[in-house]
Formats: structure tokens, C-alpha cells, sequence
């Protein structure tokens, strides 16, 4: 980098700023910082930070030149390397003397580090065409491989989705879905294929593989500085209930606004795809295990036999990878899986044998993933970044690419992109006529109203439960279906704990998904008097820089020589196991409307609250334990750690927000997923769960909107 490329955003600070930054990244016989790219990262934050970078970076830079002048009488750029790194290991411990109170050296030290992480191992700058990322130097020193096997074809061109404009659509349906996700789609095949016209109204955008992009900073994995999906930042905030009662704003890519992906497909367009079944214990939490103080745990008012043909149809009409003969805890199951599992990564093998070392059953983990060419999408490319990202060979099976193809080929289906549904249109607070949808178009919001015989709600806990207290009426002056305030209520994600493990030799052969091998021993049955139980698994091939942030020992070296050296030897020798906790449901954990902040379109955004409940953690924190004995029955040299964490839980997982239940006074919709008090407005997504689950809920949000839309069909027909 030449001194004169940046003058102006260094403030004549580039000499200092590439003798830290190599002294942090230092060069060998892979290049340094600088040779890495860094400074035009660093640039880059610069000018989209410039706030951070005027008051902590730059003003961190010229201390240390001041300290280099006073103490050697020489520029920080011109003292030999081991003064150089004395003074950055001073910044690092927060020593103080010689920096201005204004100026925090630890804040300094660790903003610029990761800073210069994210420039090295990260994203390079821009992609080629299709959204596809070169590799670079970085990623080849440590053993990442972002893209397919050599010689598969990628990325493979995606079916055409056509969306209709707001003028095009019919001002009656025989239904309306809100949400094309998980579960809007798979109700919306479902009743066009039984005849029904049908309208899916999606709030996000129709995303193409290379519209969702590949920044390893901007995914649904990592979000530090914005996502892949929608919505956007701009007009599309929530808001958090603090403590001390402020509501304040959360954007889309921060943890607490607990985005799922907002696009044609929903969170399938970029999720893991694993696709369990929930333990029939599941169904029945609170006569296992009584009700904990503080919480709202209750069971279903159906059963695992009740869902179990529903599971099935999910499973070979969506498309699953696995074995039958596997997790024999999980219950009966009549059928095998449609498609063989992927097959073992070398750590599933390593992993295989702990496990059998212990006497614990574990195997593959069943994934909405071909194995095998189906449905004229090809087998899985084995990519190093599968969640997070849209799939480069259209492997992953969701919403976008399965039920709601079929649906728009029946010629009964209409869909709507871009479009906000605002409120339920109700006739005294009994049956559902209609929904208002709003659009924006050329900088102003146009307004439709669609008249329904029926109105199925896919939005996600948590935007279903806003539309239904942003649909308030008359007869319910606190929201559809809310006379009890139950509305919100319960809101559920999933709490995870695991461990880490170092191996002497490399565990990871890059093959992705990367997620290959699971136990379901602790789902139930846990001593110590532990609620529930949970999932536990090996981990999806990691970015690297999700290995720099969340999976390095707390205590390894992470800059200089011996942190370059840490980053290279660690990424491949380390193995992660965790999995999702089964959450102990409070009333307080809930989505409200805010009371000062509204969207783009002047309606109400939701308001967040709650924490999870302290059976949650304390069940997670056993989880943990658990992956650490497995990573040493495995042969780690050392394990340590990961999770739990407080706080809300919703996130990608978010369930629970309009639970089914008999009782009005306790649930929100009835066993068959209608809002209680209505004959036409119904529920299909994950805000009907009762209780979440330990292990990821998708496939039960799939065979829920099956057996829902199938009991419309049928109730339709009488």
C-alpha cells in the first residue's frame, strides 16, 4: 500500500497503521496484513464507521507513535519488532500511561485486532459474478475451502418464481398465506393442489442465489455489520423493553431483533437444513416434569401419533436425507427416509468412535439436503459455507424451491413480493374477510384490500403475533384473538451449549454441510433434575472467522506470530459439539407493539421483552457438559466450553407466540392451528408451538402446516 492512497482517511497515520497491523498479522511464508489486503478493509470501515474510527482507531494510532517518540525517540513504525510488540501487548492489558483518558488502549487493541481479522480472513473485497467469493491466501493457509467439490457444477440456475405486481392480483381468494416460508409454503401447495385459489403474500424480496451474496460479515451466521436477507436496516426497526422500561431501537442484523430471513423461502432459503422430528416427550412437558415456578410450560393438546403421518409427508415430499434405523428415542416412524444421509466426514468418524467408547447412540443427522439428484435438483456440492448462505447447487430443500414450485404450478396460486400485510380485515371479531396489503413503490405506500375466505397466518412468532394485535378492531380492541392476552405470549427460541475440542491431528476434511453425527441420549431422561433435554451435534463446517470469534480457546494467542500460527493449526484440529436446549416457556418472554416506534408504513413495529427462564440455562449448562465428555472420549487434548447465554430467545428458532391449546383463557389457536373464536383464521408456523422442542423445529413447523391446511381442505369441503 502506497503512502499516498489513503492520506486523507489516516490523517498521516499510514506508516503507524501498517506497522500495527503487520505486527498483529506479521508475514511469513503466507503474506502479512498488508499483503493480505487489510488496509483497504480497514479503508472500507473507515468510511462506513467513520464515528469509531475518528474517536477510538485514529486517535489509538497516534498514541502509540507519541509513546514510540517519547520513549525511543523514534516513530512506532521505525522500533524493532519486539518494542513494537511491547507496546501493543501494553494497549492489549490496558495499561495506561502515556494514553489520554479519551482513549480507551484495550478498546483500541481489541477493535483494531478484530478489524484486521475481518480484513484478513474474511470476505475479499467485491465477488465475481453470480455471487460467487475467490478464494484467497488466507483461507488456503488454514484449510477453508468456501466453495463446491472440484467438478461440480455451481452455481446451477434456480427455478423462476413468478411474482404478480399489487394491480395483478384478484380482489378475492379462496385463501390468503401470509409468509412463503416453511410454512406459508407448504400450506399454500397444499390448498392450491386441492383447487382453492390461493394469494401468498411475502414481506421480502425474491432472492437469487447471487442476490443473497457470500460476505462472511453480513450472513445469517455472522451478522456483525448487516445480513443477506431482508429487510432492510431502513425502515424496518423493533424494538427491546429494557429493565428500567425504555423501549430501545434494534436493527435487522443485530442479535436482539431476532431476525429470521425475510424473503421468498423465509429462514429455509438460508438455513442448516436439520430436520428432527420432536421426541414424543415433547408433546407432554408438564405432566412429565410438573411446572417450574415462573413459567408457562404446558402440553400439547396433541400428540407425537397425532403428527407422525404428517412428519412422514414432510419428510418425503419437502425431501429428507437420513437414516431411519438411527435415534431410535425419537419414536416410531412408519417409513424410511426418501434419500440415503450424506455421507461421514472424517470428524463424524473420530466422533463415531467417543461416542461408541461412552455406550451412547449417535448417528446421522437428517437433513432437508439431497444426498441424490431429486426433483431435477442435483445432490449436495459439499460446500465449505452451507448456513448462512443461499445453496450454490439448490440442494437445501425449502419453501422457495419445493412447495411453493408446486403451488404456482397448479396455475391457483398468486404471489406477492415486497408487500407488507397490515392488518386482518375481521367481521365482528369472528370470521376473517380479508387483509390489507401495502406496498411501496416509487417513494410512496399504495394500499389494497384482498378479500379472503380464508386467512392463513406464516409470518413467524414473532411478525404473526404483530399482525394479529396490529389487526385490533371493535369487537377486539386488543388485538385478533388477544381477549385473554395470550397474544405474544411465550416466546421461544433455543438456548445452545456445547464444547470445543483440540485435536494433535486435523479432524476437518472441509466437506460441508459439515454437520454429520448426533445423539439424542439427553433429549429427556437427565439427572439432576433437568427439564427436558436437547440435541447435541457436531458443528457445520465453520468461516473462518467464525472460528476467530467463537471457537478459539479463550486462552489461545490471537495475534502476532503466534496467533497467525494458533489460526492455522486450530481451524482444522478442532471439533465442535452443541445443540439446542429445550426452553422452559415464561408469559413475560413476549412480542407487545411498540408504543413509539413505527415501520415505513406507520404502523406499530413489535416490542421485545423477557428473558429465558433459569430451568433453561441451567439445563443447557448439563448439555455442555455432556460435549465436553464426548470431545474427550474422542481424543481431544483439550476441551473447553461454549454457551449458554441469557437473555430473550427467539432468533431463527422463534416459536410459541399464539400457542394451540383447548383452553381460550391459556392459548391463542385450537389443536388444529385455527385462532380460537374464528372459523376461517388459521396458524401455520412455528408461533403454535406449545413448547419447542430440543432439537431444530423446522420439520415440525412443515408437518404442522401439512396436517393444518389438510384440515382446511377438509373443513372447506363439508
Amino acid at each position: 500500500m502506497r503512502p499516498n492512497d489513503s492520506v486523507d482517511w489516516t490523517n498521516g497515520l499510514l506508516p503507524t497503521l501498517a506497522a500495527v497491523v503487520d505486527r498483529l498479522l506479521p508475514g511469513d511464508e503466507w503474506p502479512s496484513a498488508t499483503e493480505g489486503g487489510v488496509p483497504a478493509y480497514l479503508k472500507r470501515r473507515a468510511e462506513e464507521d467513520p464515528d469509531t474510527w475518528r474517536s477510538l482507531v485514529e486517535p489509538g494510532l497516534r498514541t502509540l507513535r507519541t509513546i514510540a517518540l517519547q520513549r525511543q525517540n523514534k516513530p512506532f513504525e521505525q522500533l524493532p519488532d519486539d518494542e513494537k510488540d511491547e507496546l501493543l501487548r501494553e494497549a492489549e492489558k490496558g495499561a495506561a500511561e502515556g494514553w489520554p483518558v479519551s482513549v480507551s488502549p484495550s478498546g483500541f487493541f481489541e477493535s483494531l485486532l478484530n478489524l484486521v481479522a475481518e480484513g484478513y480472513y474474511g470476505s475479499p473485497e467485491g465477488s465475481s459474478e453470480a455471487g460467487v467469493v475467490p478464494e484467497r491466501k488466507a483461507w488456503e493457509m488454514i484449510g477453508f475451502r468456501p466453495g463446491v467439490l472440484p467438478g461440480t457444477d455451481a452455481p446451477v440456475a434456480e427455478a423462476e418464481l413468478p411474482v404478480r405486481g399489487l394491480d395483478e392480483l384478484r380482489d378475492r381468494y379462496d385463501a390468503v398465506v401470509v409468509g412463503a416460508g416453511a410454512g406459508g409454503s407448504v400450506a399454500a401447495a397444499v390448498l392450491a393442489e386441492a383447487g382453492m385459489s390461493v394469494l401468498v403474500v411475502e414481506r421480502g424480496s425474491r432472492l437469487r442465489y447471487g442476490d443473497v451474496g457470500q460476505d462472511h460479515l453480513r450472513n445469517h451466521r455472522l451478522s456483525k455489520y448487516g445480513h443477506n436477507t431482508g429487510p432492510e436496516p431502513a425502515g424496518h426497526p423493533r424494538t427491546f423493553l429494557t429493565e428500567n422500561g425504555e423501549e430501545r431501537i434494534t436493527l435487522p442484523f443485530e442479535g436482539d431483533y431476532h431476525n429470521n430471513a425475510m424473503t421468498v423461502g423465509g429462514g429455509t432459503r438460508v438455513y442448516g437444513a436439520q430436520a428432527w422430528r420432536f421426541h414424543p416427550d415433547d408433546f407432554r412437558m408438564a405432566t412429565r416434569y410438573g411446572i417450574p415456578d415462573g413459567s408457562s410450560l404446558a402440553d400439547w393438546p396433541i400428540g407425537y401419533a397425532d403428527l407422525e403421518p404428517y412428519y412422514e409427508r414432510a419428510e418425503w415430499e419437502i425431501g429428507v436425507a437420513g437414516d431411519g434405523a438411527a435415534h431410535s428415542e425419537c419414536g416410531f416412524r412408519r417409513r424410511d427416509y426418501p434419500m440415503p444421509p450424506l455421507s461421514r466426514t472424517k470428524e463424524a468418524e473420530l466422533l463415531a468412535k467417543g461416542a461408541a467408547k461412552l455406550g451412547w447412540e449417535a448417528g446421522p443427522v437428517p437433513l432437508l439436503i439431497n444426498s441424490v439428484e431429486r426433483d431435477g435438483r442435483p445432490a449436495c456440492g459439499r460446500c465449505g459455507q452451507c448456513v448462512g448462505f443461499a445453496c450454490p447447487t439448490d440442494s437445501k430443500n425449502g419453501g422457495h424451491n419445493t412447495m411453493l414450485v408446486r403451488a404456482l404450478a397448479t396455475g391457483n396460486c398468486d404471489l406477492v413480493c415486497d408487500t407488507i400485510a397490515e392488518r386482518i380485515l375481521t367481521a365482528a371479531g369472528q370470521r376473517a374477510v380479508g387483509i390489507v396489503l401495502a406496498q411501496e413503490a416509487g417513494g410512496s405506500l399504495r394500499r389494497r384490500d384482498i378479500r379472503a375466505g380464508h386467512v392463513i397466518v406464516a409470518a413467524g412468532a414473532i411478525e404473526s403475533a404483530r399482525l394479529l394485535l396490529n389487526s385490533a378492531g371493535e369487537a377486539e380492541p386488543d388485538g385478533i384473538g388477544n381477549r385473554f392476552g395470550q397474544v405474544g405470549r411465550n416466546l421461544q427460541g433455543h438456548v445452545y451449549a456445547g464444547a470445543c475440542g483440540l485435536f494433535d491431528e486435523p479432524v476437518q476434511d472441509g466437506l460441508g454441510p459439515g454437520v454429520a453425527i448426533a445423539t439424542l441420549r439427553f433429549s429427556h431422561g437427565n439427572s439432576d433434575g433437568i427439564i427436558g433435554g436437547g440435541l447435541l451435534a457436531n458443528e457445520f463446517t465453520r468461516l473462518p472467522l467464525i472460528h476467530w470469534y467463537r471457537a478459539m480457546a479463550p486462552d489461545a494467542p490471537r495475534w502476532g506470530a503466534a496467533g497467525k500460527e494458533m489460526m492455522r493449526l486450530s481451524y482444522s484440529r478442532t471439533s465442535q459439539i452443541q445443540g439446542p436446549m429445550q426452553e422452559i416457556p415464561t408469559p413475560e418472554a413476549r412480542v407487545r407493539l411498540s408504543r413509539t416506534v413505527k415501520d415505513r408504513s406507520g404502523l406499530p413495529v413489535a416490542m421485545l421483552s423477557g428473558n429465558v427462564h433459569a430451568e433453561t440455562l441451567r439445563g443447557a449448562v448439563c448439555l455442555g457438559e455432556r460435549a465436553e465428555e464426548w470431545l474427550q472420549a474422542a481424543g481431544a487434548r483439550r476441551t473447553w466450553r461454549t454457551g449458554p447465554w441469557g437473555g430473550l430467545s427467539g432468533g431463527q428458532h422463534q416459536a410459541g407466540t399464539l400457542r394451540m391449546g383447548v383452553s381460550p383463557e391459556m392459548s391463542v389457536t385450537d389443536p388444529a392451528g385455527r385462532v380460537h373464536g374464528y372459523d376461517n383464521l388459521w396458524v401455520a408456523d412455528g408461533s403454535v408451538h406449545v413448547t419447542n422442542g430440543g432439537v431444530n423445529p423446522v420439520l415440525t413447523i412443515m408437518a404442522l402446516a401439512f396436517r393444518t391446511a389438510e384440515g382446511l381442505v377438509k373443513e372447506s369441503r363439508n
